[in-house]
């Protein structure tokens, strides 16, 4: 999980929404950063109008944000990258059909509503696998809108930067918590050597810098000598 995906995953959706807008064929009416008329009076006062829309402000826009959508997919609980691809899917579908298609993605029971089972598949799911198919699916819902051949070449470049965007997300959390490549020291490993009572058991990390190696070496040695003095009874 990464409960501080939030603010980066609303700049990505934000660059696809982009400022104030009210097409004759959105079905949304007057939308504004992605936030229609509708829901903005939902969260901000049944009585609010469109010219208050027009000014909204970039605390107003988190606070909608986070709470009707990413909250609504529960996007602190899933794993890197698939918190943003199903964020951005709740923001232009709605979040129950977000949630639905995920929940086909990873095989269980797609109520629209994610719990226990989702989030524990969504976790010992592979992210990319997950992120490519619900993207998948998503275009595939996206292309059979009636309203395609108005809207389908942005909405085509935007499920595109999502895909990308959530693989990149998902890699560096995979990264971060110690998947794939494990860096140039890699995990700590226990050396043991056989010397002497009195002496202790070595433990350093692998493949560690050679100053480091040389030092550790260097106290074995003294280590071991000063075992086999005692032993011989020289001191």
């Amino acid at each position: 999980m990464a409960s501080d995906n939030f603010t980066a995953a609303l700049l990505e959706v934000l660059k696809h929404e982009g400022g104030f807008v009210d097409h004759p064929k959105d079905p949304g009416g007057a939308t504004n950063k992605g936030i229609t008329i509708a829901t903005f009076r939902k969260w901000m006062g049944k009585d609010s109008t469109v010219e208050q829309l027009k000014r909204i402000t970039d605390d107003q826009v988190a606070h909608i944000y986070r709470k009707a959508y990413w909250n609504a997919v529960k996007g602190d609980e899933l794993p890197s990258g698939i918190d943003y691809a199903v964020f951005d899917f709740g923001v232009n579908s709605g979040p129950a059909r977000a949630i639905k298609y995920l929940q086909t993605v990873l095989g269980v029971t797609a109520d629209g509503k994610i719990g226990p089972a989702t989030l524990n598949a969504a976790r010992a799911a592979d992210p990319v696998r997950v992120i490519n198919e619900l993207c998948d699916r998503r275009m595939a819902f996206l292309t059979a809108l009636s309203t395609f051949a108005t809207f389908g070449r942005g909405w085509k470049a935007r499920v595109d930067g999502v895909r990308s965007k959530a693989i990149s997300m998902s890699s560096k959390q995979q990264t971060f918590d110690g998947g794939g490549n494990e860096g140039i020291i890699g995990k700590p490993e226990t050396v043991t050597v056989n010397v002497p009572t009195g002496t202790n058991t070595v433990s350093t990390p692998k493949q560690e810098s050679p100053k480091k190696l040389w030092a550790v070496l260097a106290a074995l040695v003294v280590s071991v000598a000063t075992g086999v003095a005692k032993q011989m009874g020289l001191f």
